[in-house]
């Protein structure tokens, strides 16, 4: 008996070592087929192949898209979502005398970007920069209490706290008026705050959804995957974005624990459709609702000088559509690229861009903060910087509260606002959304904006970079050889 129990054991440990073995070539062979960046796909074959079973878990957890499919199901059953409608390579008609001849070399980015975002740029546009929730909240509230037909927010934080609760009363006060309201937050950041904001929109009749609930055991592939956009549209013709979620920690009236800087714009004129196309997509992929025509979407008037253009980027349809306008801003720079951004762990292409761009006589500014609320990230990101500094680009530590601004700026005539940040989280998993601006005006706005981040930091040396001590220089190497696993 005793040796047919040691048999049956011997026979389970093989197949079970089989099955492993099996399991591991399949997910190497799936991250080799499909992991587009190289270096993600190497570093998911090496855990693979090291831990057997671990590996492929992980891998079948956090390292699969299983969005793409079911986005362009959704997709399909609307053309304005599809990505596919106006008249593309339309950039010279649109740029027609918004840009002044020392800036006539950005026509070939509005051209390039006609091609990648498959989206039109759109005249007509007024923007204005709005600096920390003392700023952007009032504005917001305002728009959503005058709203007369619709109102869209969408977020990836919405937090059950003063502030937050100032714009469930604004939310609940539309309803009661009428007005349609939808609203969707991201299903890890409702859970920033315990009980989280869902019951008390709920309580007041406020339509609201999560964006992949992360609590069901069938949504584990999708944690990795999160909405980070941040989107508020009113009547169809009132738009905000940027990097602010609603969340105390923005108002420096309340004096929160944890101040956060941040940076959110105003939007009107038509490319406010940009905005509601986005938050349109990601409803209709949350609760299978499409929200087409009015009120949703109006065609408003022209109201200012900007020509803006939504860009949609996502691990879907979207993917790298962000990285790729990026990277054709920094190649066309001819005087002078400017970054903000929270989170810098750019991949090897922006860094190469910016380097090139640096060598070829482009003042290459970068603003990041001296500590965010991610260790980790910073690590890694002192771990790349000396690519940068020995190449002649210049940048700024600011010192606290913690700037979670995101700008980009190119030769005093284009501009990026929105809600990504330089690192592969955004670049490559999270559903974003920027508004890349042609207007040497709305230039000179942030630039100022910029500027005064800049002068309050101090400027970081390739010497302070290389003078870290063995251990500092080994925890960062190793938090930035973790990076492809995002």
């Amino acid at each position: 008996m005793a040796a047919a129990i040691d048999i049956f054991a011997h026979v389970g440990y093989y197949v079970a070592a089989v099955l492993a073995g099996l399991l591991a070539v399949f997910a190497a062979g799936h991250a080799i087929l499909y992991k587009r960046d190289p270096r993600s796909a190497v570093s998911w074959v090496g855990l693979i192949i090291l831990a057997p079973v671990v590996g492929p878990v992980l891998y079948a957890m956090v390292g699969v898209n299983r969005i793409r499919r079911r986005a362009m199901e959704i997709r399909s059953g609307s053309p304005r979502l599809s990505g596919q409608y106006g008249v593309l390579n339309a950039a010279d008609r649109a740029l027609d005398g918004a840009l002044d001849t020392p800036h006539r070399h950005l026509l070939t980015l509005g051209r390039y970007g006609d091609r990648v975002t498959r989206r039109p740029l759109a005249r007509g546009n007024a923007v204005r920069p709005l600096v920390n929730g003392d700023e952007a909240y009032p504005e917001m509230l305002a728009a959503i209490e005058a709203a007369t037909e619709c109102v869209a927010l969408g977020t990836y934080i919405f937090d059950n706290d003063p502030a937050g609760r100032r714009f469930v009363d604004a939310l609940a006060a539309a309803v009661r008026r009428g007005v349609q309201v939808r609203v969707l937050i991201d299903g890890v950041g409702v859970r920033y705050s315990v009980p989280s904001i869902v019951g008390a929109l709920e309580r007041h009749a406020v339509p609201v959804a999560r964006f992949m609930p992360t609590l069901k055991p069938w949504s584990a592939p999708f944690w990795n995957l999160r909405n980070h956009r941040k989107i508020l549209v009113v009547d169809g013709t009132v738009g905000f974005t940027g990097g602010m979620n609603i969340r105390q920690g923005h108002l420096t009236e309340l004096n929160p624990r944890h101040p956060v800087r941040d940076l959110h714009s105003r939007f009107e004129g038509p490319v406010v459709q940009h905005f509601m196309e986005a938050f349109a997509e990601d409803w209709a992929f949350a609760t299978g609702e499409l929200l087409n025509g009015p009120p949703w979407f109006s065609d408003g008037p022209e109201v200012g000088p900007v020509v803006a253009r939504g860009i949609l980027d996502g691990p879907d349809a979207h993917f790298e559509v962000l990285h790729q306008v990026m990277l054709g801003a920094v190649a066309c720079a001819q005087s002078s690229i400017r970054v903000m951004t929270p989170y810098f762990v750019p991949g090897g292409p922006l860094i190469t861009g910016l380097t090139v761009a640096a060598t070829r006589g482009v003042r290459v500014e970068i603003v990041l903060p001296e500590k965010s609320n991610l260790r980790f990230v910073d690590w890694a990101t002192r771990a790349l910087l000396w690519q940068l500094l020995k190449r002649d680009c210049h940048v700024f530590f600011t010192p606290p509260p913690f700037d979670h601004s995101k700008l980009m700026i190119v030769d005093d005539a284009w501009t990026l606002l929105g809600s990504a940040n330089w690192d592969s989280r955004s670049l490559r998993l999270n559903f974003e959304f920027d508004v890349e601006c042609y207007d040497p005006g709305l230039v000179e706005v942030v630039s100022q904006i910029f500027m005064e981040r800049r002068d309050t930091g101090r400027p970081v040396s390739a010497a302070q970079i290389d003078g870290r001590s063995l251990p500092a220089r080994l925890r960062d190497g190793i938090a930035r050889l973790a990076t492809p696993y995002l």
